[in-house]
């Protein structure tokens, strides 16, 4: 396919014969001349003995043979009592089964060396599920290697082969790197080993909902690439290639590698005890939407919003309350909610942490002691069970300005809820029905303030400002979460 290259030429106003315009300067400042492409030729001569190709089998147990054959014997039995699957006058061939203990291939990978003495970093899905391991170095030098930990999670594992002297890869800082900076990837892409591809860092820490935020960059990755490095020009290592974008299955542009830091953090664990252990508080957290970032008084939407902590919990003990907006995390700003949730993760269990929380429109600090993540489950998660409350006549008391009509909670059901006030909610209308909020829901907090009863509630809607939106704490089931809603004005 025929590409055509376009040269953008800029031209100033005084090569055109132009007056400059006083007063007026222009919007861009002037770039620097281009010397030309990198040349990647010593980058690749020099870090290229370092990554290694990674090759995975599997035994063949006498259930595999088992179902081999139980295959061969129904196409038999589909050819004689169908028939038009084979041509006349010939009969099916057996195939030749492999026997029980027999290693065939599994899957191909990358990886590369991090130390003089053998360790090897890979991904953990290129591991997962293999019954021996084998390093091929670029002199073709083949060794069994044992893997001494993976961690799906991070989608890292650290493999040891049994050298000495090898060719090792430094660890740069991908916190150092800059969008738009040159690099290379090397790999064994459909098993073409020791494959050199390069591009540009796209974007940092982009968020897909893996555990942790990855680098994104246009170099060429294929099935393959799993697990080799994306090296910068100073020939360090700043992430571990381990997924692509794509509709195909094949390479669209779009590649993201692991950083590197936070790899070494997991590949240390394993090295030491074969396994990762994280912190955990207890808690399920959502987003902040803008307006009820402004209803609260917070400055911008930044934070993770608490909408459900377990019983018992760290965060339970340690005094955190739904409706909480977490602003920090030990000092650390928290931009997006994902954050938090990566921040209790890397926090070793048994440590003090402090997270600076927005609560009833003021700055607090909750000092909280984390806990252990179980291995097999999210440290927090989003959605739940919502109730509802069912039957009834809708009353006849009118809405507020909110489009709510409340009633007081029981003792009873307070007692069940684990709560001292709130407001149950009878029926909507308006406001409070499109932005879906329903008969059952439980209200407890009213731009920060607590909802005692119903003749608060609704003596505060009163007093709303109809210009300016509100946040409502809402219950629904076990989920927790703040709306915000703008009061209807009143009628004339």
């Amino acid at each position: 396919m025929k590409k055509t290259m376009i040269s953008a030429l800029v031209l100033s106003a005084a090569s055109l014969g132009l007056p400059a315009v006083a007063g007026f300067a222009p919007a861009y400042a002037a770039a620097p001349a281009v010397a030309g492409l990198p040349d990647f030729a010593d980058l690749v001569e020099r870090v290229g003995p370092a990554v290694v190709n990674i090759r995975t089998t599997e035994r063949i147990t006498q259930r595999d043979v088992d179902a081999a054959g139980q295959a061969d014997e129904m196409q038999e039995f589909l050819r004689r009592f169908f028939g038009g699957q084979i041509p006349r006058g010939q009969t099916p061939r057996r195939r030749n089964l492999p026997s029980p203990g027999q290693e065939v291939q599994r899957g191909i990978g990358s990886g590369f060396v991090v130390s003089a003495d053998g360790y090897v970093l890979t991904n953990a899905h290129v591991v997962d599920g293999a019954d021996e391991v084998y390093v091929t170095m670029t002199d073709k030098r083949e060794f069994k290697a044992k893997v001494l930990g993976a961690d799906a999670r991070a989608d890292v594992a650290v493999l040891k082969i049994d050298a000495s002297k090898l060719p090792y890869l430094m660890v740069g800082d991908p916190n150092k790197s800059r969008v738009g900076e040159w690099v290379i990837a090397i790999g064994s892409p459909f098993n073409l080993e020791s494959t050199v591809t390069s591009g540009i860092i796209s974007a940092k820490a982009r968020d897909t909902g893996d555990l942790l935020p990855l680098i994104q960059s246009d170099v060429a990755v294929n099935p393959g690439n799993s697990g080799g490095p994306l090296i910068n020009l100073k020939g360090e290592v700043i992430g571990i290639n381990s997924q692509i974008a794509t509709l195909s299955g094949g390479y669209n542009g779009i590649s993201f590698a692991i950083p590197i830091d936070e790899a070494m953090r997991v590949a240390d664990q394993l090295k030491k005890s074969g396994k990762v252990t994280r912190g955990r508080l207890g808690v399920q957290i959502g987003e902040l939407n803008k307006d009820v970032a402004e209803s609260l008084g917070l400055k911008n939407n930044k934070g993770a919003e608490v909408t459900l902590i377990e019983p018992g919990s760290p965060a339970d003990k340690g005094g955190l309350r739904v409706g909480d907006v977490v602003l920090k995390y030990n000092g650390k700003e928290i931009d997006r909610f994902a954050d938090l949730t990566r921040m209790v993760l890397g926090t070793a269990p048994g440590s003090k942490a402090t997270l600076t929380v927005w609560r009833k429109g003021a700055p607090t600090d909750v000092l909280v002691t984390v806990g252990e993540a179980d291995p097999d489950n999210k440290v927090a998660s989003r959605g739940g069970k919502r109730g509802e409350q069912k039957g009834g006549a809708a009353p006849a008391s009118p809405a507020n300005a909110l489009g709510f009509v409340v009633g007081d909670l029981t003792a009873a059901q307070k007692r069940e809820l684990g709560v001292s006030g709130g407001v149950i909610v009878e029926d909507t209308e308006g406001v409070a029905e499109a932005a879906g909020l329903r008969q059952g829901d439980i209200l407890l907090m009213l731009n920060n303030q607590d909802i005692l009863d119903a003749k608060q509630f609704n003596a505060a809607v009163a007093k709303l400002d109809p210009k300016r939106a509100a946040a409502v704490l809402v219950r629904r089931g076990n989920q927790t979460q703040h709306f915000s809603l703008r009061p209807a004005p009143a009628a004339k």
